[in-house]
């Protein structure tokens, strides 16, 4: 008997649930599939927004020493032009560097918690930017372009593989306090469907809002959406921005039941949460525990892209040290650095770190010289970040800046690499990953970017 075929409006008009009976379909975040075997399900991006200085932490120039105090024109030679022109003396490292594990990697006493890890990270020491300034930096971090409006690198990951549970987006944001130079642009989903976009939740407080239902009557509500689904019905289909709605409305409905249980902690150990430094004196280490625990609980639900904002220390201040170098880095580092390592040993423990990629960056570096008296300038020349887990090879430096920490010099990388490599380990050619968008193949790298694959295990 022959069947008329059904058009997607009307499979839509025939589902009991609508677009929540289609939650891995191809507008929702079904993943295509993937190119090659994936190393990494998932990746927890550690964002250090403002800048955190590379010479201070994870690349070691015993010259900045030798010529503290000094002209840096005299001794480093030519200068760049810095973003706010104020160019000061040669500055040394206040923090002692060591070197750590078996694979020797000279990192500094500003991340004592980390740097015992040594042996777990991929450093990376050659990164550049193309922006010294922080709102197109954060751009161009996230999205390969320093202009707001395209994907976030979370959305891409979300659009290309989808999220393994139909109660929670493919992307999530955990906001500690700072929302990123440029705003929640940053987690755009761009040119791709709505359902893309970066969810943001709150690590602390009422994570999301309207997650409790405004209903007195448990059944209003769902009467409320069912009326909105014949609503929705109605319309003409095709329409991309009406489904992504009817999308975020039904995982909406099922995020109520889900986030309240990723984001309650009553089931997690106490010796857990002294891992990550829930018992720590610092209001915004316990800031931060509470993220990357709540970053492996999502992770284990099937998120595909999980990134981290850092906690309001002192005010608006970030990792952008133009002035008092030592209790900027020292305050957003004693917030950061206990929990960091916390969340990398749990995922060991769980057998979770070699499907976990974990990334730790800024979005530009510090210049080796300060910036007047005790501060330090951007420096989008060379900088450094580390990776963990997901199929990268452990305890391995890649690259590297000159004799001062300035510019790459040795493999020097644009974000474009490190967006390919990312890509690359969740299974994905970056150069396959596309979307149409105003008359041409689009992706996230563009038209550049190669891995690397040095680090890759």
């Amino acid at each position: 008997m022959n069947h008329p075929l059904l058009t997607r409006r009307e499979l839509l008009r025939n589902s009991s649930l609508g677009f929540g009976g289609l939650a891995l379909s191809g507008l929702y975040g079904a993943p295509v599939e993937a190119h090659f075997q994936a190393r990494a399900k998932s990746v927890i991006f550690l964002f250090m927004e403002g800048g955190v200085s590379q010479v201070d932490s994870f690349d070691y120039k015993p010259l900045l020493a030798k010529h503290h105090g000094e002209d840096p024109r005299k001794a480093i030679g030519e200068i760049e032009a810095t973003q706010f022109g104020n160019v000061g003396k040669v500055m040394k490292s206040p923090w002692e560097f060591k070197q750590r594990g078996q694979c020797g990697a000279w990192i500094s006493d500003l991340f004592p918690h980390v740097a015992e890890l040594a042996d777990e990270l991929a450093i990376i020491r050659s990164m550049t930017s193309n922006f010294p300034e922080h709102t197109s930096a954060c751009y161009y971090l996230h999205s390969g372009l320093g202009l707001q409006g395209r994907p976030s690198m979370g959305a891409w990951a979300s659009y290309g593989l989808g999220s393994e549970n139909e109660n929670f987006p493919g992307y999530v944001v955990l906001n500690g306090g700072q929302i990123p130079s440029g705003g929640l642009d940053n987690f755009s989903n761009g040119f791709l469907p709505a359902t893309h976009r970066g969810n943001l939740l709150n690590a602390l407080g009422t994570p999301l809002a309207n997650v409790k239902p405004n209903e007195k009557i448990a059944q209003a509500q769902e009467i409320k959406r069912r009326l909105a689904q014949q609503l929705n019905r109605g319309t003409a289909g095709g329409v991309e921005a009406l489904e992504s709605a009817i999308a975020n409305h039904e995982l909406a409905a099922r995020m109520q039941l889900a986030i309240p249980e990723v984001m309650s902690l009553d089931g997690e150990t106490e010796a857990t949460k002294k891992l990550y430094g829930f018992d720590a004196e610092y209001k915004h280490t316990q800031t931060y525990a509470r993220e990357c625990l709540i970053a492996r609980r999502l992770i284990e639900r099937g998120v595909r892209f999980v990134e981290l904002t850092i906690p309001m220390v002192n005010g608006y201040q970030r990792w952008d040290a133009h002035n008092d170098l030592v209790t900027n880095h020292s305050t957003n580092a004693r917030a950061v650095d206990q929990p960091i390592a916390g969340l990398i040993r749990d995922l060991k423990s769980r057998g979770l770190l070699d499907e976990t990629l974990v990334v730790w960056t800024g979005e530009f570096g510090r210049t080796p010289f300060a910036q007047g008296g005790n501060g330090r300038d951007h420096n989008e020349y060379g900088f450094s970040l580390w990776m963990a887990g997901g199929g990268v090879k452990p305890g391995v430096t890649f690259g590297a800046t000159d004799e001062w920490g300035y510019r790459a010099v040795d493999n020097p990388l644009q974000i474009h690499d490190l967006h390919a490599t990312i890509l690359h380990l969740l299974g994905i050619n970056h150069e396959k990953l596309t979307y149409r968008f105003s008359g041409r193949d689009i992706r996230l790298t563009d038209v550049h970017g190669k891995i690397v694959k040095e680090i890759l295990a």
